[in-house]
Protein backbone atom coordinates (compact mmCIF):
# COMPACT_ATOMS: atom_id res chain seq x y z
CA UNK A 1 0.00 0.00 0.00
CA UNK A 2 1.09 3.36 -0.49
CA UNK A 3 1.24 6.16 2.34
CA UNK A 4 -0.55 9.25 2.11
CA UNK A 5 1.59 11.57 0.36
CA UNK A 6 3.13 9.09 -2.52
CA UNK A 7 -1.03 8.18 -3.07
CA UNK A 8 -2.43 11.59 -3.30
CA UNK A 9 1.10 11.90 -5.53
CA UNK A 10 0.26 8.63 -8.14
CA UNK A 11 -3.39 9.79 -7.76
CA UNK A 12 -2.28 13.89 -9.49
CA UNK A 13 0.18 11.60 -12.11
CA UNK A 14 -3.04 9.39 -13.30
CA UNK A 15 -5.35 12.75 -13.27
CA UNK A 16 -2.73 14.44 -15.22
CA UNK A 17 -2.15 11.65 -17.69
CA UNK A 18 -6.10 11.28 -18.62
CA UNK A 19 -6.68 15.16 -18.65
CA UNK A 20 -3.47 14.83 -21.21
CA UNK A 21 -5.20 11.74 -23.43
CA UNK A 22 -9.15 13.91 -23.15
CA UNK A 23 -7.11 17.32 -24.38
CA UNK A 24 -5.31 15.73 -27.40
CA UNK A 25 -8.79 14.11 -28.24
CA UNK A 26 -10.43 16.92 -28.22
CA UNK A 27 -7.84 18.96 -30.36
CA UNK A 28 -6.91 16.31 -32.80
CA UNK A 29 -11.05 14.75 -32.93
CA UNK A 30 -11.39 11.33 -34.53
CA UNK A 31 -8.04 9.37 -35.68
CA UNK A 32 -8.16 8.86 -39.64
CA UNK A 33 -8.66 5.14 -40.85
CA UNK A 34 -4.34 4.99 -41.58
CA UNK A 35 -3.43 6.39 -37.87
CA UNK A 36 -6.02 3.50 -36.33
CA UNK A 37 -3.87 1.37 -38.34
CA UNK A 38 -0.32 2.44 -37.88
CA UNK A 39 -1.45 2.12 -33.93
CA UNK A 40 -2.81 -1.41 -34.72
CA UNK A 41 0.31 -2.19 -36.39
CA UNK A 42 2.71 -0.49 -33.25
CA UNK A 43 1.11 -2.99 -31.05
CA UNK A 44 1.49 -5.94 -33.42
CA UNK A 45 4.86 -5.23 -33.57
CA UNK A 46 5.42 -4.62 -29.91
CA UNK A 47 3.79 -8.09 -29.55
CA UNK A 48 5.90 -10.16 -32.46
CA UNK A 49 9.20 -8.55 -31.54
CA UNK A 50 9.07 -9.33 -27.31
CA UNK A 51 6.74 -12.62 -27.52
CA UNK A 52 9.91 -14.54 -25.64
CA UNK A 53 10.17 -11.53 -22.87
CA UNK A 54 6.81 -11.49 -22.41
CA UNK A 55 6.66 -15.45 -21.97
CA UNK A 56 9.64 -15.07 -19.39
CA UNK A 57 8.06 -12.44 -17.67
CA UNK A 58 4.92 -14.53 -17.24
CA UNK A 59 6.61 -17.51 -15.84
CA UNK A 60 8.41 -15.61 -13.75
CA UNK A 61 5.54 -14.04 -11.95
CA UNK A 62 3.63 -17.46 -11.93
CA UNK A 63 6.94 -19.60 -10.46
CA UNK A 64 6.73 -21.38 -13.77
CA UNK A 65 4.37 -20.93 -16.71
CA UNK A 66 4.55 -22.52 -20.23
CA UNK A 67 6.33 -20.55 -22.74
CA UNK A 68 4.41 -22.13 -25.13
CA UNK A 69 1.26 -21.62 -23.50
CA UNK A 70 2.12 -18.11 -22.93
CA UNK A 71 3.20 -17.47 -26.55
CA UNK A 72 -0.16 -19.46 -27.87
CA UNK A 73 -3.17 -17.66 -25.51
CA UNK A 74 -1.59 -14.58 -24.97
CA UNK A 75 0.75 -13.11 -27.94
CA UNK A 76 -0.46 -15.31 -31.06
CA UNK A 77 -4.39 -14.78 -30.07
CA UNK A 78 -3.47 -10.82 -29.27
CA UNK A 79 -2.13 -10.65 -33.06
CA UNK A 80 -4.90 -12.84 -34.55
CA UNK A 81 -7.26 -10.32 -32.80
CA UNK A 82 -5.59 -7.33 -34.30
CA UNK A 83 -5.47 -8.57 -37.91
CA UNK A 84 -9.33 -9.49 -38.04
CA UNK A 85 -9.90 -6.24 -36.26
CA UNK A 86 -7.28 -4.12 -39.29
CA UNK A 87 -9.35 -6.23 -41.91
CA UNK A 88 -13.03 -5.12 -40.76
CA UNK A 89 -12.19 -1.44 -39.89
CA UNK A 90 -13.13 -0.40 -43.04
CA UNK A 91 -16.27 -2.08 -43.16
CA UNK A 92 -17.08 -1.19 -39.24
CA UNK A 93 -16.25 2.27 -39.90
CA UNK A 94 -18.94 3.48 -42.16
CA UNK A 95 -22.06 4.72 -41.18
CA UNK A 96 -25.36 2.63 -41.31
CA UNK A 97 -28.41 4.18 -42.99
CA UNK A 98 -31.92 3.52 -42.24
CA UNK A 99 -35.32 4.39 -43.99
CA UNK A 100 -36.89 7.57 -43.47
CA UNK A 101 -40.21 8.68 -41.89
CA UNK A 102 -41.27 9.82 -45.61
CA UNK A 103 -39.66 11.21 -48.58
CA UNK A 104 -36.70 13.65 -48.59
CA UNK A 105 -35.65 12.79 -44.64
CA UNK A 106 -32.38 10.88 -44.39
CA UNK A 107 -31.64 8.80 -41.48
CA UNK A 108 -27.94 7.03 -40.16
CA UNK A 109 -26.09 6.21 -37.62
CA UNK A 110 -22.39 7.89 -37.10
CA UNK A 111 -19.86 5.94 -35.31
CA UNK A 112 -17.58 8.27 -32.83
CA UNK A 113 -14.46 7.31 -30.47
CA UNK A 114 -15.62 7.83 -26.92
CA UNK A 115 -12.36 9.39 -26.07
CA UNK A 116 -10.26 7.83 -23.28
CA UNK A 117 -10.41 4.31 -22.10
CA UNK A 118 -9.53 2.92 -18.68
CA UNK A 119 -8.65 -0.56 -18.48
CA UNK A 120 -8.50 -2.79 -15.04
CA UNK A 121 -6.76 -6.29 -16.01
CA UNK A 122 -5.96 -9.10 -14.27
CA UNK A 123 -2.99 -11.51 -13.35
CA UNK A 124 -3.82 -14.52 -14.99
CA UNK A 125 -4.13 -14.12 -18.74
CA UNK A 126 -1.87 -10.79 -18.39
CA UNK A 127 -1.10 -9.86 -21.21
CA UNK A 128 -3.62 -11.04 -23.54
CA UNK A 129 -6.45 -9.92 -21.04
CA UNK A 130 -4.66 -6.01 -20.57
CA UNK A 131 -4.29 -5.55 -24.40
CA UNK A 132 -7.51 -7.53 -25.57
CA UNK A 133 -9.69 -4.78 -25.04
CA UNK A 134 -6.76 -2.61 -26.17
CA UNK A 135 -6.95 -3.71 -29.60
CA UNK A 136 -10.56 -2.92 -29.54
CA UNK A 137 -10.72 0.53 -28.42
CA UNK A 138 -7.78 1.38 -30.75
CA UNK A 139 -9.48 0.35 -33.57
CA UNK A 140 -12.68 2.30 -32.50
CA UNK A 141 -10.15 5.42 -32.26
CA UNK A 142 -10.33 5.85 -28.68
CA UNK A 143 -7.25 6.36 -26.98
CA UNK A 144 -6.51 4.16 -23.22
CA UNK A 145 -4.68 4.25 -20.22
CA UNK A 146 -3.99 0.82 -18.71
CA UNK A 147 -3.98 -0.40 -14.90
CA UNK A 148 -2.79 -4.14 -14.95
CA UNK A 149 -2.96 -6.84 -11.89
CA UNK A 150 -0.46 -5.80 -9.17
CA UNK A 151 0.41 -9.74 -8.72
CA UNK A 152 2.01 -10.03 -12.12
CA UNK A 153 4.53 -7.06 -11.50
CA UNK A 154 7.42 -8.00 -14.01
CA UNK A 155 4.75 -9.08 -16.79
CA UNK A 156 2.78 -5.64 -15.77
CA UNK A 157 6.26 -3.64 -15.87
CA UNK A 158 8.02 -4.91 -19.18
CA UNK A 159 4.44 -3.70 -20.77
CA UNK A 160 4.92 -0.64 -19.48
CA UNK A 161 8.23 -0.41 -20.69
CA UNK A 162 7.27 -1.37 -24.33
CA UNK A 163 4.14 0.21 -24.47
CA UNK A 164 6.43 3.08 -23.55
CA UNK A 165 8.47 3.15 -26.29
CA UNK A 166 6.17 2.76 -29.10
CA UNK A 167 3.28 4.86 -28.10
CA UNK A 168 3.10 8.30 -27.19
CA UNK A 169 1.44 9.00 -23.51
CA UNK A 170 -1.43 10.68 -25.05
CA UNK A 171 -2.10 7.65 -27.24
CA UNK A 172 -1.97 4.52 -25.22
CA UNK A 173 0.03 4.38 -21.29
CA UNK A 174 0.25 2.36 -18.60
CA UNK A 175 -0.21 2.99 -15.03
CA UNK A 176 1.25 0.69 -12.11
CA UNK A 177 0.40 0.22 -8.42
CA UNK A 178 -1.18 -1.43 -5.53
CA UNK A 179 -4.96 -2.07 -4.73
CA UNK A 180 -5.01 1.07 -3.51
CA UNK A 181 -3.97 2.80 -6.95
CA UNK A 182 -6.54 0.34 -8.83
CA UNK A 183 -9.35 2.09 -6.75
CA UNK A 184 -8.35 5.42 -7.51
CA UNK A 185 -7.85 4.49 -10.90
CA UNK A 186 -11.57 3.36 -11.30
CA UNK A 187 -12.78 6.72 -9.60
CA UNK A 188 -11.20 8.54 -12.36
CA UNK A 189 -13.93 10.36 -15.09
CA UNK A 190 -12.76 8.17 -18.20
CA UNK A 191 -15.43 8.04 -21.19
CA UNK A 192 -15.09 4.59 -20.43
CA UNK A 193 -13.74 1.89 -18.45
CA UNK A 194 -13.94 -1.96 -18.61
CA UNK A 195 -12.93 -4.55 -15.65
CA UNK A 196 -11.75 -7.61 -15.99
CA UNK A 197 -11.91 -9.48 -12.58
CA UNK A 198 -13.38 -11.09 -9.74
CA UNK A 199 -17.47 -10.64 -9.14
CA UNK A 200 -17.23 -9.03 -6.07
CA UNK A 201 -14.47 -6.54 -6.96
CA UNK A 202 -16.61 -5.39 -10.12
CA UNK A 203 -19.28 -4.45 -7.74
CA UNK A 204 -17.24 -1.85 -5.99
CA UNK A 205 -15.99 -0.77 -9.80
CA UNK A 206 -18.94 -0.10 -11.13
CA UNK A 207 -19.77 1.75 -7.70
CA UNK A 208 -16.83 4.31 -8.74
CA UNK A 209 -17.62 4.28 -12.19
CA UNK A 210 -21.35 5.46 -11.44
CA UNK A 211 -20.53 8.70 -9.27
CA UNK A 212 -18.91 9.99 -12.67
CA UNK A 213 -21.38 8.35 -14.43
CA UNK A 214 -18.56 6.16 -16.66
CA UNK A 215 -19.94 3.53 -19.55
CA UNK A 216 -18.55 0.48 -17.83
CA UNK A 217 -17.77 -3.00 -18.84
CA UNK A 218 -17.67 -5.91 -16.70
CA UNK A 219 -15.88 -9.22 -17.19
CA UNK A 220 -16.68 -11.12 -14.34
CA UNK A 221 -16.11 -14.55 -13.84
CA UNK A 222 -18.56 -17.26 -11.53
CA UNK A 223 -19.21 -21.19 -11.92
CA UNK A 224 -19.41 -21.99 -15.22
CA UNK A 225 -21.20 -25.75 -16.07
CA UNK A 226 -19.89 -28.24 -18.48
CA UNK A 227 -23.41 -30.71 -18.96
CA UNK A 228 -22.45 -34.17 -20.25
CA UNK A 229 -25.63 -35.21 -21.75
CA UNK A 230 -26.56 -39.02 -22.09
CA UNK A 231 -25.53 -38.78 -25.63
CA UNK A 232 -22.19 -37.65 -25.76
CA UNK A 233 -19.24 -39.57 -26.60
CA UNK A 234 -17.60 -39.70 -23.04
CA UNK A 235 -14.42 -40.31 -24.21
CA UNK A 236 -14.24 -37.08 -26.55
CA UNK A 237 -15.69 -34.74 -23.66
CA UNK A 238 -13.86 -35.73 -20.60
CA UNK A 239 -10.80 -35.30 -22.83
CA UNK A 240 -11.93 -31.34 -23.67
CA UNK A 241 -13.29 -30.85 -20.43
CA UNK A 242 -10.18 -31.85 -19.00
CA UNK A 243 -7.91 -30.17 -21.13
CA UNK A 244 -10.06 -26.88 -20.75
CA UNK A 245 -9.44 -27.46 -17.03
CA UNK A 246 -5.87 -27.47 -17.01
CA UNK A 247 -5.02 -24.72 -19.32
CA UNK A 248 -3.22 -21.79 -16.96
CA UNK A 249 -3.74 -25.08 -13.81
CA UNK A 250 -7.32 -23.77 -14.38
CA UNK A 251 -6.73 -20.12 -13.96
CA UNK A 252 -8.91 -18.93 -16.53
CA UNK A 253 -12.91 -17.24 -15.97
CA UNK A 254 -14.10 -19.66 -18.86
CA UNK A 255 -12.99 -22.58 -17.25
CA UNK A 256 -15.41 -25.48 -16.38
CA UNK A 257 -15.94 -25.27 -12.51
CA UNK A 258 -18.34 -28.55 -12.33
CA UNK A 259 -19.70 -31.28 -14.25
CA UNK A 260 -23.12 -32.24 -14.24
CA UNK A 261 -22.83 -35.92 -15.68
CA UNK A 262 -25.49 -38.66 -15.70
CA UNK A 263 -25.96 -40.44 -12.94
CA UNK A 264 -24.34 -43.67 -12.55
CA UNK A 265 -21.13 -42.10 -15.13
CA UNK A 266 -19.20 -40.58 -12.00
CA UNK A 267 -16.56 -43.66 -12.10
CA UNK A 268 -15.77 -43.75 -15.81
CA UNK A 269 -15.78 -40.33 -15.73
CA UNK A 270 -13.03 -40.38 -12.96
CA UNK A 271 -11.53 -43.16 -15.43
CA UNK A 272 -11.48 -40.98 -18.54
CA UNK A 273 -10.36 -37.95 -16.56
CA UNK A 274 -6.90 -40.07 -15.65
CA UNK A 275 -6.31 -41.07 -18.80
CA UNK A 276 -6.38 -37.77 -20.40
CA UNK A 277 -4.50 -36.24 -17.88
CA UNK A 278 -1.82 -38.51 -18.12
CA UNK A 279 -1.65 -38.07 -21.81
CA UNK A 280 -0.87 -33.94 -21.43
CA UNK A 281 0.98 -34.27 -18.20
CA UNK A 282 2.90 -37.72 -17.55
CA UNK A 283 4.68 -35.39 -15.02
CA UNK A 284 3.33 -32.41 -13.32
CA UNK A 285 5.49 -31.59 -10.29
CA UNK A 286 8.53 -30.03 -12.68
CA UNK A 287 6.87 -30.39 -16.12
CA UNK A 288 7.45 -26.78 -17.67
CA UNK A 289 3.84 -27.19 -19.89
CA UNK A 290 1.91 -27.40 -16.40
CA UNK A 291 1.17 -23.87 -14.79
CA UNK A 292 1.83 -23.32 -11.10
CA UNK A 293 -0.44 -21.29 -9.10
CA UNK A 294 0.37 -17.83 -9.21
CA UNK A 295 0.40 -16.90 -5.25
CA UNK A 296 0.69 -18.46 -1.77
CA UNK A 297 -2.71 -17.28 -1.06
CA UNK A 298 -4.89 -18.62 -3.94
CA UNK A 299 -3.02 -21.52 -3.73
CA UNK A 300 -3.97 -21.99 0.48
CA UNK A 301 -7.27 -20.86 -0.57
CA UNK A 302 -7.91 -23.82 -3.60
CA UNK A 303 -6.50 -26.13 -1.33
CA UNK A 304 -8.87 -24.74 1.34
CA UNK A 305 -12.50 -25.47 -0.83
CA UNK A 306 -10.60 -29.09 -1.02
CA UNK A 307 -10.27 -29.67 2.42
CA UNK A 308 -13.54 -28.16 3.45
CA UNK A 309 -14.97 -30.60 1.06
CA UNK A 310 -13.15 -33.58 2.17
CA UNK A 311 -13.88 -33.08 5.33
CA UNK A 312 -17.93 -32.83 5.01
CA UNK A 313 -17.74 -35.89 3.15
CA UNK A 314 -17.16 -35.13 -0.12
CA UNK A 315 -15.30 -38.13 -2.69
CA UNK A 316 -11.56 -36.53 -3.56
CA UNK A 317 -9.64 -37.76 -6.54
CA UNK A 318 -6.36 -36.31 -7.20
CA UNK A 319 -5.16 -37.06 -10.87
CA UNK A 320 -1.08 -37.31 -10.22
CA UNK A 321 0.13 -40.00 -13.10
CA UNK A 322 3.61 -40.05 -11.89
CA UNK A 323 2.77 -40.46 -7.75
CA UNK A 324 4.66 -36.72 -7.24
CA UNK A 325 5.07 -35.72 -3.92
CA UNK A 326 3.59 -32.64 -3.75
CA UNK A 327 4.18 -32.02 -0.32
CA UNK A 328 6.16 -28.42 -0.47
CA UNK A 329 4.16 -25.66 -0.39
CA UNK A 330 6.43 -23.10 -2.25
CA UNK A 331 6.25 -25.11 -5.54
CA UNK A 332 2.72 -23.59 -5.73
CA UNK A 333 1.62 -26.76 -7.80
CA UNK A 334 -1.71 -28.56 -7.48
CA UNK A 335 -2.22 -31.79 -9.60
CA UNK A 336 -5.88 -31.81 -11.22
CA UNK A 337 -8.31 -32.87 -8.47
CA UNK A 338 -12.19 -34.54 -9.05
CA UNK A 339 -14.24 -33.96 -6.22
CA UNK A 340 -17.20 -36.40 -6.12
CA UNK A 341 -20.51 -36.45 -3.64
CA UNK A 342 -20.63 -32.96 -3.00
CA UNK A 343 -23.20 -31.21 -0.66
CA UNK A 344 -24.94 -27.93 -0.66
CA UNK A 345 -22.98 -26.81 2.75
CA UNK A 346 -19.36 -27.08 1.34
CA UNK A 347 -17.83 -24.17 0.25
CA UNK A 348 -16.43 -25.28 -3.25
CA UNK A 349 -20.13 -25.65 -4.61
CA UNK A 350 -20.74 -21.94 -4.04
CA UNK A 351 -17.10 -20.32 -4.97
CA UNK A 352 -15.68 -20.14 -8.20
CA UNK A 353 -12.46 -22.09 -7.58
CA UNK A 354 -10.01 -21.05 -10.84
CA UNK A 355 -8.02 -23.80 -10.00
CA UNK A 356 -7.18 -26.92 -11.57
CA UNK A 357 -10.19 -28.75 -9.07
CA UNK A 358 -13.56 -30.06 -10.74
CA UNK A 359 -16.09 -31.14 -8.71
CA UNK A 360 -18.29 -34.04 -10.50
CA UNK A 361 -22.25 -33.69 -9.75
CA UNK A 362 -24.50 -36.57 -10.70
CA UNK A 363 -28.03 -35.89 -12.50
CA UNK A 364 -30.93 -38.14 -12.77
CA UNK A 365 -32.62 -36.40 -15.82
CA UNK A 366 -31.72 -33.04 -17.55
CA UNK A 367 -34.65 -30.91 -16.10
CA UNK A 368 -32.83 -31.79 -13.05
CA UNK A 369 -29.47 -30.51 -14.09
CA UNK A 370 -30.94 -27.29 -16.03
CA UNK A 371 -32.81 -26.87 -12.81
CA UNK A 372 -29.52 -26.96 -10.89
CA UNK A 373 -27.48 -24.28 -13.18
CA UNK A 374 -30.65 -22.12 -13.03
CA UNK A 375 -31.02 -22.15 -9.26
CA UNK A 376 -27.82 -20.05 -9.29
CA UNK A 377 -25.67 -16.95 -10.47
CA UNK A 378 -25.83 -16.86 -14.16
CA UNK A 379 -22.78 -18.14 -15.33
CA UNK A 380 -19.88 -16.70 -17.75
CA UNK A 381 -20.04 -19.80 -19.97
CA UNK A 382 -21.82 -23.07 -20.27
CA UNK A 383 -20.36 -25.95 -22.05
CA UNK A 384 -22.95 -28.69 -23.72
CA UNK A 385 -21.71 -32.20 -24.98
CA UNK A 386 -24.06 -34.74 -26.74
CA UNK A 387 -25.23 -35.36 -30.08
CA UNK A 388 -29.28 -35.08 -29.03
CA UNK A 389 -30.27 -32.40 -30.90
CA UNK A 390 -33.58 -31.70 -29.11
CA UNK A 391 -31.42 -31.70 -25.50
CA UNK A 392 -29.11 -29.42 -26.94
CA UNK A 393 -31.99 -27.43 -27.80
CA UNK A 394 -33.84 -27.42 -24.24
CA UNK A 395 -30.23 -26.49 -22.69
CA UNK A 396 -29.69 -23.49 -24.55
CA UNK A 397 -33.34 -21.99 -24.98
CA UNK A 398 -33.47 -22.95 -20.65
CA UNK A 399 -30.16 -21.93 -19.45
CA UNK A 400 -28.74 -18.13 -19.46
CA UNK A 401 -24.97 -17.32 -20.06
CA UNK A 402 -22.53 -15.29 -21.21
CA UNK A 403 -21.81 -17.46 -23.67
CA UNK A 404 -22.32 -21.17 -24.99
CA UNK A 405 -19.89 -24.02 -26.66
CA UNK A 406 -20.85 -27.02 -27.75
CA UNK A 407 -19.21 -30.42 -27.78
CA UNK A 408 -15.95 -27.99 -26.56
CA UNK A 409 -14.74 -26.14 -24.14
CA UNK A 410 -13.14 -22.32 -24.86
CA UNK A 411 -13.25 -22.75 -28.24
CA UNK A 412 -16.14 -19.67 -27.99
CA UNK A 413 -13.60 -17.13 -26.93
CA UNK A 414 -11.16 -17.24 -30.04
CA UNK A 415 -13.83 -16.45 -32.44
CA UNK A 416 -13.59 -12.64 -32.50
CA UNK A 417 -17.02 -12.66 -34.61
CA UNK A 418 -18.71 -13.64 -31.65
CA UNK A 419 -19.33 -11.20 -28.59
CA UNK A 420 -17.50 -11.64 -25.25
CA UNK A 421 -18.65 -10.93 -22.23
CA UNK A 422 -21.03 -12.15 -19.04
CA UNK A 423 -24.15 -11.21 -18.02
CA UNK A 424 -25.78 -10.85 -14.46
CA UNK A 425 -22.97 -11.65 -11.76
CA UNK A 426 -20.46 -12.77 -14.47
CA UNK A 427 -20.49 -9.33 -15.83
CA UNK A 428 -22.12 -7.01 -18.48
CA UNK A 429 -21.04 -5.75 -22.12
CA UNK A 430 -19.31 -7.26 -24.48
CA UNK A 431 -15.98 -7.12 -26.92
CA UNK A 432 -14.19 -8.95 -29.05
CA UNK A 433 -14.42 -7.94 -32.70
CA UNK A 434 -17.24 -5.81 -34.45
CA UNK A 435 -18.78 -6.21 -30.43
CA UNK A 436 -15.61 -4.29 -28.86
CA UNK A 437 -15.58 -1.60 -31.92
CA UNK A 438 -19.35 -1.00 -30.89
CA UNK A 439 -18.48 -1.02 -27.37
CA UNK A 440 -16.50 1.81 -27.20
CA UNK A 441 -18.36 3.91 -29.82
CA UNK A 442 -20.85 6.24 -29.61
CA UNK A 443 -23.61 5.42 -31.86
CA UNK A 444 -24.49 8.81 -33.00
CA UNK A 445 -28.21 9.15 -34.48
CA UNK A 446 -27.96 11.78 -37.11
CA UNK A 447 -31.96 13.06 -38.98
CA UNK A 448 -31.51 15.04 -41.79
CA UNK A 449 -34.76 16.71 -42.23
CA UNK A 450 -36.52 17.23 -45.71
CA UNK A 451 -37.01 20.26 -47.33
CA UNK A 452 -41.09 20.43 -46.76
CA UNK A 453 -41.96 17.63 -45.15
CA UNK A 454 -45.69 16.67 -45.24
CA UNK A 455 -46.89 16.41 -41.62
CA UNK A 456 -44.95 19.96 -40.66
CA UNK A 457 -47.79 21.68 -41.07
CA UNK A 458 -49.81 18.92 -38.83
CA UNK A 459 -46.79 19.02 -35.85
CA UNK A 460 -47.19 22.84 -34.59
CA UNK A 461 -50.05 24.50 -33.19
CA UNK A 462 -52.69 25.57 -33.84
CA UNK A 463 -54.01 22.26 -33.50
CA UNK A 464 -56.73 22.74 -36.29
CA UNK A 465 -59.59 19.82 -37.71
CA UNK A 466 -56.91 18.24 -39.73
CA UNK A 467 -54.48 16.82 -37.09
CA UNK A 468 -58.04 16.36 -34.97
CA UNK A 469 -59.00 14.06 -37.50
CA UNK A 470 -55.52 12.62 -37.73
CA UNK A 471 -55.71 11.64 -34.12
CA UNK A 472 -59.02 10.44 -33.75
CA UNK A 473 -57.89 7.97 -36.48
CA UNK A 474 -54.66 6.93 -35.47
CA UNK A 475 -56.02 6.70 -32.34
CA UNK A 476 -59.07 4.50 -33.43
CA UNK A 477 -61.44 7.55 -31.79
CA UNK A 478 -64.64 7.57 -33.02
CA UNK A 479 -67.41 9.38 -32.34
CA UNK A 480 -65.47 12.40 -31.19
Amino acid sequence: MSNPTELDSDIAVMQTLLQRQKTAHLQEGAPSLELRYDRLDRLDALLAGNADKLAQAMSEDFGSRSRQASQLYDVLALRQSIQHCRAHLPQWLQSEHHDAPYSGAELRVDFQPKGVVGVVSPWNFPVQLALGPVVCILGAGNRAILKPSELTPATSALMQQLIAASFDQTELAVVTGGPDIGVAFTQLAFDHLIFTGGTSVGRHVARAAADNLVPLTLELGGKSPAIIGSSADLHQAVGRIMAAKTVNAGQICIAPDYVLIPRGQEDAFVAEAGAAVAAMFPTLKDNPDYTSIINQRHFARINGLVDDARAKGARVVEINPAQEDFSEPSLHRIAPTLVLDTTPDMDIVHEEIFGPVLPVLAYDSIEQAIAYINARPRPLALYYFGKDEAEERRVLQSTTSGAVTVNDCLSHVAAEDLPFGGIGDSGMGAYHGRYGFLTFSHAKAIYRQAEAPPAEALLRPPYAQPIKQFLAQALGQTGQ
